[in-house]
């Protein structure tokens, strides 16, 4: 199957003007479902604002439930560090013990999980990761929102963003209904992408400095039928070719020897889910931007042969998979790296790796430095420092050239390394709800977020049960 070639030398075509519903004003309005979003809108909510929330696909979640992007990765500073762990869990075994570094939404949302029989919470037997059912995540999200009076419009995919004369945004969606315009006090890009910021003017990066290549797409999958006891133990007789979550190199060897498979990356990586006969996959890769339809097309068509030849890989050569399969894939190819927003501040690798501290932080993160690749196998991992946490500023979250308009989520003001790092969707969770939170509060004395205190910001956060320092 061939993909649609990007096309070169063509004029661009004029569309005739159009017509769309008016679907009415709301406070805050949050763009985008996933961690971040879901975060934005119930700390908007949390803080007295009235608040729509949309989201492009039929549910929420965004990376965690499209992409099945599992687990949650470890949100915890490093107070004692590991000295080995329990090969037996299939979760990571590097992350020692730790204190966590992001609270309020999350928590709430993790405990939510925890009770629906939907999460295993976060301590030294995960990794300090938190493994979790996608399905029940979603309906999580679903009646945390629906508690806090957050409505809802799904199936909307957000396509630009104009200033009103009056003050305020108006957001145009595209939907089965014919376009349909929102308008807003505030608005939230919770795209991943910067969507909105992008149309709205803002000036943004993409990439890494030297080449201007992001991090590759990753189709994630599930795999059930997991016999964990013949895998074990082949991990048992053969200890060098496993280590906690990724490793059979001499297995792949022979599989490439064999031609049997073509492997993007150096070795196979997949994590323990809350069910025990599943597995959650993580060894496809695309190199390609993630907001280009052309390279998007080519990420699925590339990446769901990858899974295919994975899938046989485990069936055929791996001990515990004999009677495996695919349950699920992702809605799409998860993407870890597309537009950085430029901000009133630009979080840098420094910044993370040296835990640095500021005085308008609305968030906090301690997760590694973690950047795949581009070209090919090969990830590098710097930790931050043992105990430490590194701040998010506040004035991250505030593009350039904006008013009226918030970013929250991988998209925020950061360089590659950096974005690296906060990336991960606790932390996008934690941005999320001091954007949303900001918002509110902006919404409320008609002022621009850049003009809204960043003191005001965390008082409000600090009483939704955030983990900012004293």
């Amino acid at each position: 199957m061939s993909a649609l070639e990007r096309p070169s030398g063509l004029a661009p075509v004029r569309l005739p003007p159009r017509t769309a519903i008016h679907g009415g004003h709301t406070e805050v309005l949050v763009v985008g479902g996933g961690p971040a979003g879901f975060g934005a809108a119930m700390g908007a909510a949390a803080a007295g604002a009235e608040v729509v929330l949309v989201e492009r696909y039929g549910f929420l979640g965004g990376n965690a439930t499209a992409a099945l992007v599992m687990p949650l990765m470890s949100f915890h500073n490093e107070i004692k560090q590991a000295v080995g762990g329990d090969e037996n869990r299939l979760l990571p075994t590097d992350h020692g013990e730790g204190e966590p570094v992001v609270a309020g939404v999350l928590w709430t949302l993790l405990d939510r999980l925890v009770r629906a029989g939907g999460a295993i919470p976060p301590d030294p037997s995960t990794g300090y990761t938190v493994p979790f059912d996608p399905e029940i995540f979603k309906l999580v999200t679903y009646d945390m929102l629906d508690g806090c009076g957050v409505r809802l419009l799904l199936h909307a995919f957000a396509s630009d963003l104009m200033p009103l004369p009056e003050g305020g945004s108006r957001c145009v969606f595209e939907t089965k209904s014919g376009p349909v315009v929102l308008d807003a006090d505030v608005v939230v890009d919770c795209t991943g992408d910067g969507d909105l910021a992008a149309a709205a003017g803002a000036p943004y990066e993409i990439g890494r400095p030297e080449d201007g290549l992001t991090q590759p797409m990753t189709l994630m999958f599930r795999v059930g039928n997991f016999d964990r006891q013949g895998f074990l133990d082949y991990v048992h007789q053969h200890p060098d070719q496993w280590r906690g979550v990724h490793g059979l190199w001499d297995l792949i060897r022979q599989a490439r020897d064999a031609g049997e498979l073509e492997l993007p990356r150096e070795d196979i990586l997949f994590f323990a889910t809350p069910h025990p006969d599943e597995v959650s996959v993580n060894s496809t890769r695309f190199g390609g931007l993630g907001i280009s339809v052309w390279d998007l097309t080519r990420a699925e068509l590339t990446t769901h042969h990858q899974l295919a030849q994975i899938a046989r890989f485990l069936r055929n050569r791996v001990p515990g998979f004999a009677e495996s399969y695919v349950i699920q894939s992702g809605v799409q190819a998860g993407v870890r790296e597309t537009r950085r927003v430029l901000g009133d501040y630009q979080l840098t690798g420094e910044d993370v790796l040296s835990a640095r501290s500021f005085d308008d932080v609305i968030a906090r993160g301690a997760y590694p430095v973690d950047i795949h690749n581009p070209n090919g196998p090969g990830t590098i991992l710097r930790r931050v420092p043992q105990g430490c946490s590194y701040d998010i500023p506040l004035r991250t979250l505030l593009p350039r050239n904006t008013d009226g308009l918030l970013v929250a989520g991988r998209c925020i003001s950061g360089d590659h390394v950096a974005h690296s790092s906060y990336r991960i969707m606790p932390i996008s969770m934690a941005t999320g709800q001091a954007a949303g939170v900001c918002a509110a509060l902006a919404a409320r004395i008609g002022k621009a977020p850049r003009e809204v205190p960043a003191e005001q910001v965390q008082r409000v956060l600090r009483a939704q049960g955030a983990s900012l320092p004293t």
